[in-house]
């Protein structure tokens, strides 16, 4: 039997407490406008190339958290976003290692994870 599920992410999702707040500072970090539309209260839709990152307030609590980053986020220059994610007032983890990725925390303590491409 031929699966009908894709072989396709269509988003992850990432529990935050406070949906205006997240939605502001993940649109600054990507560099991204901030679009008004919270949908249904909870959830924000960050506009991303291939796939997105859904913001939802209604999932969170402490437990669910992301300790391990799920995914990561792409730089052509791991040394530029080690310093912007810095000065951003963000929690760093880890310094850059092997000259290609770091480890972060965002404004609710998900881990987050950039990598050189």
């Amino acid at each position: 039997m031929t699966s009908p599920i894709l072989n396709q992410i269509g988003a992850v999702f990432i529990p935050v407490s406070d949906i205006e707040r997240s939605k502001q500072w993940y649109c600054y970090l990507l560099g991204l406008p901030i679009e008004e539309e919270v949908l249904f209260g909870h959830l924000y839709v960050v506009p991303m190339e291939g796939p997105g990152i859904v913001l939802d307030s209604r999932i969170f609590t402490r437990e669910c958290v992301l300790n391990a980053p799920a995914f990561h986020l792409n730089t052509r220059d791991i040394d530029a976003a080690y310093d912007f994610v810095k000065a951003c007032g963000a929690e760093i983890l880890t310094d850059i290692e092997h000259d290609h990725w770091f480890n972060f925390k965002d404004p609710d303590g998900n881990v987050l994870m950039i990598c050189r491409c």
